[in-house]
């Protein structure tokens, strides 16, 4: 009896429960930022390039 009074007090593992899932967040977060950025930055070199190739030819 003692054994499980002392699990349910125990709260390491609900606390690395909550950073994982603050930390798949984050991850889930910049993966979309990045995601995004990536898609302008290519708009912008697609255009960059194609009024480059404009103004030589």
């Amino acid at each position: 009896m003692t054994f499980f009074s002392k699990l349910i007090r125990d709260e390491a593992g609900a606390t690395a429960i909550e950073y994982g899932l603050i930390a798949a967040l984050i991850a889930v977060a910049v993966m979309t930022t990045v995601s995004g950025l990536g898609s302008q930055l290519n708009t912008t070199f697609s255009r960059t390039s194609s009024q480059l190739n404009a103004a030589n030819a």
